[in-house]
């Protein structure tokens, strides 16, 4: 038996803001919407030609307070293939929020408070 991983979600308060975010941050655009008929929710389905996978934004009209995200001890990782170009952006977006040089990693937050690693390419 085999899985193949698809997509994860993440609620988000401000739909635009956070499809906004995701398009500069990470080069994800929009690839597919679901509207509920009554307008209790919209879910959009974000992703890029690097790989199948995707990011599932939903947002709830029934949910205005912000989104409790615990410890924020999970999060997507994201390789970029131009490292510095990538950092020196979300250096002038003001969204990194940790650094570990050592390991040549950094993550960003998005709109709603998720973390997102940036990682180098694979030497």
């Amino acid at each position: 038996m085999k899985f193949k991983m698809i997509h994860e979600n993440y609620n988000v308060q401000d739909l635009d803001r956070s499809l906004a975010f995701y398009s500069k941050a990470l080069g994800l655009s929009e690839r597919r919407r679901k509207v509920a008929a009554d307008g209790s929710f919209i879910i959009v389905y974000i992703g890029n030609d690097e790989a199948d996978f995707e990011l599932e934004l939903t947002w709830l009209a029934n949910h205005p307070d912000k989104y409790n995200l615990g410890d924020e001890e999970f999060h997507l990782a994201f390789q970029a293939d131009d490292f510095d170009a990538a950092h020196k952006l979300h250096e002038e977006m003001g969204c990194i929020c940790y650094e570990n040089p050592s390991m040549g990693i950094y993550f960003i937050k998005d709109p709603d408070g998720y973390w997102l690693e940036v990682l180098p390419p694979k030497k």
